[in-house]
């Protein structure tokens, strides 16, 4: 037993010590790509999951292929039949609001939830962009705040260059919230307008405080300095996703969604977020629509099953509508 309990304790205290030596392993564990769930579903079929999609790739960087499924719009689903990959593409400039689905960590674009939200989009009347960035999925590469923030940009661009005008929505679950933000101001700084609509599901204020909020990190929190070391290797890998950050510039109208219940990211990230953006509203004279929806904890909605508000639709519509 005494061996035991050493063995235990020694495991317990390497911890720190391991990841001051090997940064790549919070990378890993945040990006979690390896855990490519569900593993035997093919991503070059998405009809085995999702009806009216298609596959496509698209080469983001040299070396760097994403995969990208193309969900249609209720409107388009009678006339999809038999249809090839050049027709999925000319329908982005059908007038139907295309929203770029940005998904968190672990897991493809097949993952339940993030099909089950799919197909709610693709039946309230928009097309759905849903991307693996760089080391999920079936894409190539490897996954880096600014390798995730670029394959964001290349699909956004590539789908504004098909949609004739159509409105484009960024939507950012979890981990994608922060690709999400960081992609809509690379593209206010760059071409001086703002992206159509941000989306905003069960986001952060920044990765850190994610990433020291998590349970496993919890457990280390009386060891002095371990918060400290954690924002420490966060800095030597680069990676900081800081929405709150973001928020304070941007001039998108913005909807975040948020449950009471999220056992991920705590709700109150996604308050200070709608705090920071009415905040910069106000000082900058604008008149942005900044939207925040709640769900109490009593519908066990947690992180990442707000696709199971019967109204979800109805919401993202009256936010979406109201801004043409």
């Amino acid at each position: 037993m005494k061996k035991f309990l050493s063995f235990l304790l020694t495991t317990y205290v390497s911890v720190p010590v391991i990841l001051y030596l090997f940064p790549w392993i919070l990378s890993h564990a945040i990006f979690s790509h390896l855990l490519r769930f569900p593993y035997f579903v093919d991503l070059r079929r998405p009809q085995d999951v999702l009806n009216h999609t298609c596959n496509f790739y698209l080469s983001t960087e040299e070396g760097v292929s994403v995969g990208v499924w193309h969900t249609l719009p209720v409107s388009q689903w009678d006339a999809a039949a038999g249809k090839n990959l050049d027709w999925y593409h000319e329908t982005l400039g059908d007038g139907r609001p295309v929203i770029i689905y940005l998904h968190g960590n672990v897991g493809t674009r097949a993952i339940s939830h993030r099909v089950e939200l799919v197909k709610i989009l693709s039946a309230a009347g928009y097309h759905v962009l849903s991307l693996d960035y760089r080391g999920f999925g079936d894409s190539t590469g490897d996954p880096s705040e600014a390798g995730l923030t670029s394959d964001a940009l290349y699909l956004y661009y590539w789908a504004k260059t098909r949609s004739r005008g159509s409105m484009l929505c960024l939507w950012g679950h979890s981990l994608g919230s922060g690709v999400a933000t960081n992609a809509a101001v690379r593209i206010q700084e760059q071409e001086g307008y703002a992206v159509d609509a941000l989306i905003l599901e069960a986001p952060y204020t920044r990765i850190g405080e994610a990433v020291v909020n998590h349970p496993l990190a919890k457990m280390y929190m009386f060891l002095p300095g371990f918060e400290s070391l954690l924002w420490n290797i966060l800095e030597r890998i680069n990676i900081s996703f800081a929405n709150d950050k973001n928020l304070k510039t941007l001039s998108s109208p913005l909807l975040i969604l948020h449950s009471e219940d999220d056992n991920v990211v705590p709700f109150h990230m996604g308050q200070k977020l709608y705090q920071i953006s009415l905040q910069a509203q106000r000082e900058s004279n604008r008149n942005t629509r900044i939207q925040m929806v709640s769900y109490r904890a009593n519908l066990r909605l947690s992180h990442s099953h707000i696709y199971l508000d019967p109204n979800l639709s109805d919401v993202v519509e009256r936010f979406l509508q109201n801004l043409t």
